[in-house]
């Protein structure tokens, strides 16, 4: 699949802001209290480049070697990597030294490693705990039941600073579906302690519910770049 082009990608970017403004409106939303994080995974160095010059500025990656890659590449820019992949505990030292948050951690050893392995010279790793909120089985997140207990542990831990939660619901073309999962996050982060401000949650496909759901931060892709191309490996 070729690379997108410029204008291509500029429109798509237009229409994005144009969609997150249309829902912060109806759900009596402030646009500027959603940010956007530009899922990358598979996206060359180049088309990352093209979307910083329309003023994007977070990306998010899932796969670790292709995205230390492209940090390379385009080092001299000031960008802000998210990995939102699933968390192996061998990569944890890898993840801890490059990117600037994580939104899936969900268990404590994870966690741990993280805080362990992060850099002193650098700030403090941000973090999301991700949380199943649809209950299912194949579905990584930790369960809200088990959620206060790890956000507490994560809390003590120097080198993390835990921003907020993270989830990924059962795929559902049903408004009011999308929107339960979406509530239930919300009303897990208002059962923690206060000072924590991120929601990410909402993607191409359910952005205006988690919007309507007091989302702060939508990962959007397709939406942005269009189709994935397959990953090489």
């Amino acid at each position: 699949m070729r690379p997108m082009d410029a204008k291509t990608l500029q429109h798509n970017y237009a229409r994005l802001l144009e969609r997150v403004r249309l829902a912060a409106e109806k759900y009596q939303r402030q646009p500027e209290r959603v940010r956007i994080l530009a899922v990358s995974k598979t996206r060359s160095a180049e088309e990352i480049r093209e979307a910083a010059v329309l003023g994007l500025r977070a990306f998010g990656e899932n796969y670790l070697q292709e995205a230390r890659e492209k940090m390379e590449v385009l080092r001299e820019l000031d960008l802000e990597w998210h990995f939102i992949g699933p968390i192996q505990s061998n990569k944890t030292r890898a993840i801890a030294e490059t990117f600037d948050w994580v939104h899936s951690v969900d268990r404590e050893k994870v966690a741990r490693r993280l805080s362990e392995q992060r850099p002193p010279a650098m700030p403090p790793l941000q973090v999301c705990l991700q949380v199943n909120v649809s209950g299912e089985a194949t579905k990584a997140g930790v369960s809200p039941e088990a959620l206060p207990e790890l956000a507490r542990i994560v809390a003590t831990l120097p080198r993390l600073q835990l921003r907020g939660l993270m989830a990924i619901p059962a795929a559902s073309d049903d408004v009011n579906a999308q929107r339960r999962a979406f509530a239930t996050l919300r009303h897990c982060l208002e059962g923690l302690p206060s000072g924590l401000d991120t929601l990410s949650m909402g993607m191409s496909g359910d952005l205006e519910a988690a919007i309507a759901e007091g989302s702060t931060l939508v990962r959007i892709g397709t939406d942005l770049f269009g189709p994935r191309p397959r990953p090489a490996n």
